[in-house]
């Protein structure tokens, strides 16, 4: 396989953390995980979107720069993989669906100077399924402060990744997963493997999982 970076995304409840799991145990690959439990302000946010929307971004924005590049920048000998469960530009995507615009520019003006001090991914796999999966997921993994998310706000959500991806030439492996079960069902999880041993250009490849 030709990658040493790859990042996997989605909407809220996608299965982005489980697959990376997967493929990384897989690959015998150096691990990230975004560590949302730390983040002070997610509880609040919940209960207050308009208060406390931008404390919770730039708390996001700093700790996930701080971790992708105090890990991006240790070479491991025995590791040459990278999976990381986040794409550092969802801070501006989901600063663009959760600040105003005055608080999204400053946001932005921030984004910008930390962005490109950052390695970009070789590769993005982006999970997309229909909000109704979403919330199945949600409401098994039983996060109290997410059991209240409005269908509209994941559709949001789903639209600004969607609407990213389409504008920006980015190599993206995109999977709908519907039907995905990486946990119980080995084909998925081996398609996923089969897709990623190919060359793909830039752009949008589509992979369809089996019933």
């Amino acid at each position: 396989m030709n990658y040493h970076f790859i990042t996997i995304e989605g909407n809220i409840g996608a299965g982005k953390t489980t697959l990376s799991h997967l493929l990384s145990k897989h690959f015998n690959a150096r691990l990230i995980l975004e560590q949302f439990a730390d983040n002070p302000f997610l509880p609040k946010f919940y209960e207050n979107p308009q208060q406390f929307a931008f404390p919770l971004e730039l708390f996001f924005m700093a700790e996930r720069f701080k971790q992708l590049k105090d890990l991006l920048q240790q070479k491991d000998m025995f590791q040459s993989l990278t999976i990381s469960d986040y794409l550092f530009t969802k801070c501006l995507l989901f600063a663009k669906v959760n600040l105003s615009e005055d608080e999204f520019r400053l946001y932005q003006r921030i984004f910008d100077i930390i962005h490109q001090q950052l390695v970009q991914p070789d590769l993005l796999i982006y999970l997309h399924a229909p909000v109704s999966k979403l919330q199945n997921n949600i409401k098994k993994r039983n996060r109290s402060y997410e059991q209240n998310i409005p269908d509209q706000y994941l559709f949001n959500i789903q639209e600004t990744y969607t609407n990213y991806i389409r504008q920006h030439n980015i190599k993206t492996l995109f999977i709908d997963t519907t039907n995905a079960d990486f946990l119980g069902n080995e084909r998925h999880l081996q398609v996923v493997l089969e897709a990623l041993e190919k060359d793909y250009e830039n752009g949008q490849h589509f992979i369809a999982l089996p019933d």
